[in-house]
């Protein structure tokens, strides 16, 4: 395992961590046992950080990283976020009591006294610019509830205000073959200011590993099924903003990224990790078997010149005018 400095703070993470929302909810069905085993996998094979919300199974996520993580509060980084369990719409949901009650529950639910990467869940613009949530952190940090802060964001230009903000240490982004925008302003910016940069759906919703056919079902309670086209929150959270049948086509015509490598899945994290402002990918994961196949990309090969402009100009030719919502 490598690991890499995540922005301005001190915390060296594995730089493929992993996110919980799927041993949460929300992905299909999924047990505690399969989870628990798979997080015992993941740290085993040097995995020090991993990345939560309150929402995920309203709490389940953070229980289980509780369960998982006992003893080894000093060597594992959780990074969970706040205020989708309220109305994100509302300035009220970001007052100082609104998020010392969600820290605080995240807290208990974590077994931890501090948290080590607090993020704001993708909130709107105009909450970041007229309230004053960045001044609550502030405080938390200062008390010593979190060591940092960051905001997991959707767009561009909502990660381009969080960085006037010299405080923020990370920006999660959706980030991956399908969704490249933020190499061209975002992640200088970033990196020129020491900010961390998590990359969430890295495999677009399973997409980028090429097992989905236009064929494919999912469960009604699979995000992929019921947020298919934004139904109940942003539509790029699903498939990268892609439309699904869409979405296999091109990633029909992207298999091309396996040969030679162990698989779509591990080349597409590996072209993740070669991007110099990133300090690690999320994939998902529900058991050991994913858990190992997400890790595999660690000893895969990079790409050559030529492949990398042959995908920026797969982008920036067949996938860009497709994505779907504001990035």
């Amino acid at each position: 395992m490598n690991y890499r400095q995540l922005g301005k703070s001190e915390m060296k993470v594995s730089e493929i961590s992993f996110g919980t929302w799927g041993i949460g909810g929300d992905w299909g069905r999924s047990n505690d046992e399969d989870a628990l085993s798979a997080l015992a996998r993941a740290m085993e094979l040097g995995v020090n950080f991993f990345d939560t919300a309150d929402v995920y199974g309203a709490g389940r996520s953070e229980e289980l990283l509780r369960k998982a993580t006992k003893g080894k509060e000093d060597e594992i980084y959780i990074a969970t976020k706040f205020c989708r369990a309220g109305d994100i719409h509302d300035p009220l949901t970001y007052s100082e009591d609104s998020v010392r009650q969600y820290c605080e529950a995240s807290l208990k639910r974590l077994g931890r006294e501090r948290i080590d990467l607090y993020q704001i869940h993708c909130p709107p613009l105009e909450i970041l610019k007229h309230t004053n949530v960045f001044e609550v952190l502030d405080k938390l940090q200062a008390e010593g509830k979190i060591r940092h802060y960051g905001v997991s964001v959707e767009t561009v230009e909502e990660g381009l205000f969080c960085l006037t903000n010299p405080n923020v240490a990370a920006l999660q982004v959706i980030f991956n073959l399908f969704r490249q925008k933020p190499l061209e302003e975002l992640f200088p910016k970033a990196k020129e200011q020491g900010v961390g940069i998590l990359a969430r759906v890295p495999l677009a919703s399973g997409l980028l590993t090429g097992k989905f056919t236009a064929d494919t079902h999912f469960a009604k309670e699979d995000h992929r099924q019921f947020n298919a086209n934004g139904e109940q929150f942003n539509v790029g959270e699903t498939f990268a903003g892609l439309e699904f049948q869409k979405g296999v086509e091109l990633s029909e015509q992207l298999s091309w990224i396996a040969d030679g490598r162990e698989s779509m899945a591990s080349a597409a994290l590996r072209w993740i990790l070669d991007q110099e402002a990133v300090t690690c990918a999320i994939p998902g994961f529900k058991n050991v078997r994913q858990v190992e196949q997400n890790l595999s990309a660690l000893e895969t090969k990079s790409f050559n010149e030529d492949e990398l402009k042959r995908l920026q100009n797969f982008y920036e030719g067949s996938v860009k005018d497709y994505i779907r919502g504001p990035y």
